[in-house]
């Protein structure tokens, strides 16, 4: 079993322009964008728990949505919070799941968010066997 600590090192080693929702700003300066739903999906293979939800404000206009987990034990890990730095107000979370059985369908419209998650899913595990070997 891995730590958060370990998973976080590899989740930000796995982070990419290629694996960043391309309407959220990614930037190698700021390498958390667009990785919110992904990551928490990586997360919850491998710690279990619930994924949270919640609309984004800025100056009172919700601008996105956002998503972290709740670990089975009730501590709530976001590895991308820090994206949100210029007066961002996260609303509410809300408990999303389960998740839909239609997301790696071709036609479901979040496909290509699946396929970046496939992306980033192996690039973390990938990272986790090679420290650990």
């Amino acid at each position: 079993m891995h730590t958060p600590a370990q998973l976080e090192q590899a989740i930000r080693a796995g982070w990419s322009e290629d694996t960043a929702d391309p309407d959220n700003g990614w930037t190698p300066q700021k390498p958390s964008c667009g990785q919110c739903d992904i990551t928490s999906l990586v997360v919850q293979d491998l710690f279990g728990g619930d994924l949270l939800a919640a609309d984004v404000f800025r100056d009172g206009e919700r601008t996105e949505a956002h998503m972290w987990n709740r670990l089975p034990s009730g501590i709530e890990i976001d590895l991308t919070r820090e994206q949100f730095r210029g007066g961002e107000v996260i609303g509410e979370p809300r408990v999303v799941g389960p998740r839909p059985d239609t997301l790696g369908d071709p036609s479901h419209p979040r496909y290509h968010r699946y396929q970046q998650y496939l992306v980033l899913s192996e690039r973390v595990q990938a990272y986790l066997a090679s420290a650990a070997g």
